[in-house]
């Protein structure tokens, strides 16, 4: 049993550390008061070829492992979480058309999605369903070689910049169950009736923008039907979402380190009573307890990573990581502040940011109760098993 990274993958994490160490941490939280897009950190990332992550090497894509995926997340999320949100929905979506698409499709997309030329994101959520899928209202319908889409979707990361936006749509409303009739379709931007209608305030995840997204009479040849055969949408959707959790335990791994070296470097430097606040008993219960949480929160997600590499189905695994990954990033975060007293409240520090950040690592890509509930119905009916 082997708990250490390769030799490539340490070379890898180096250079993600050494990117986000110079064009991330100096700017993060200047950049994020003000609202700025981090146009510059996206065209990083696009030259170091991130945008491929997930493509395979015949469409220009890196197709890196998935413990190599797992550290991209964790290195930019320790800077700027925001930033690994841009990279987040846009290697979720390519990953579902490449493990999905038809080769038309994947010939005419994957390539300038791989250098970032083409951007992508994924449109699921609506106003009324978030975590119950089979719940939406968004509809296309066929009208000879097109279909017709009407709907709204909400909180869609990338929606300004993706192109094309996979949408989850109902092509047999009437399907029973519901997610017989569901479909993904491949939206290019600039079709008329689709329209970005308006940015949603968030208390975190500031950098990349959550939008709205109106589908009016939206027409899309039937060709953008991702796979090219109707009612596969909630399959090739919920396959995407086993990778996307290991993206959101891996983001909240990074939030939970940042916690930690923000907490222990404060803890050094802070002095009261005549002496660093980290000789005080109380500082160093905090400070073991977010370095060991942070440590096994990475390993269960290296796990479930590593599962993933194996080939096997990983909504367990991938299940675990996100629910308990998740938790420590918010406990840590917290923890982080409480050590800095008074100046974890204010925004000149960057724990601040992280206590807002982490929230959404328990929301994100399924809420953690329903995170434990895909665990325990994958115990219980006996297809996988701890111990």
């Amino acid at each position: 049993m082997d708990f250490t990274l390769n030799e490539e993958q340490t070379a890898f994490k180096a250079v993600l550390r050494d990117f986000v160490e110079k064009e991330i941490k100096p700017v993060a939280n200047e950049w994020e008061r003000s609202g700025r897009y981090p146009t510059e950190i996206v065209a990083g990332l696009a030259d170091m070829g991130l945008f491929g992550m997930t493509i395979p090497e015949a469409y220009g894509g890196l197709d890196i492992d998935m413990v190599s995926f797992a550290l991209v997340f964790e290195e930019l999320a320790r800077g700027w979480m925001g930033v690994a949100g841009i990279l987040g929905s846009h290697s979720l979506s390519c990953w579902m058309i490449a493990k999905h698409g038809t080769e038309e499709q994947k010939q005419k997309y994957l390539p300038e999605l791989a250098t970032g030329k083409r951007r992508t994101g994924i449109g699921l959520t609506e106003p009324g369903a978030g975590t119950d899928l089979q719940g939406i209202r968004t509809t296309a319908k066929r009208e000879g070689d097109e279909y017709v889409i009407n709907g709204t979707k909400m909180w869609i990361t990338n929606a300004r910049y993706a192109n094309p936006l996979p949408v989850l749509v109902k092509t047999d409303p009437d399907a029973s169950p519901a997610h017989k009739g569901m479909s993904v379709i491949l939206v290019e931007a600039g079709t008329p009736g689709f329209t970005v209608s308006r940015d949603i305030g968030k208390l975190g995840y500031k950098g990349p923008e959550s939008c709205e997204v109106v589908l009016d009479n939206v027409r899309v040849p039937v060709e953008n039907l991702l796979g090219g055969v109707e009612g596969r949408g909630m399959q090739q959707v919920l396959s995407g979402l086993e990778s996307g959790r290991i993206n959101i335990a891996a983001r909240s791994v990074g939030i939970a380190q940042a916690a930690y070296e923000a907490a222990l470097e404060y803890s050094k430097n802070r002095h009261a009573f005549g002496q660093p606040i980290s000789e005080f008993q109380a500082i160093q219960l905090k400070i073991a307890t977010i370095a060991t949480q942070t440590q096994a929160a990475r390993l269960i997600t290296y796990w479930a990573a590593s599962k993933a590499d194996a080939g096997e189905r990983v909504d367990m695994e991938s299940g675990m990581a996100k629910y308990f990954a998740s938790e420590v990033a918010i406990e840590a975060s917290l923890e982080a502040m409480r050590i800095h007293g008074g100046y974890g409240y204010s925004t000149e520090y960057v724990v601040e940011r992280l206590y807002r950040d982490a929230p959404l690592m328990s929301i994100g890509e399924g809420t953690n109760d329903i995170m434990r509930t895909i665990i325990s119905k994958s115990l219980v009916s006996g297809k996988t098993s701890i111990g």
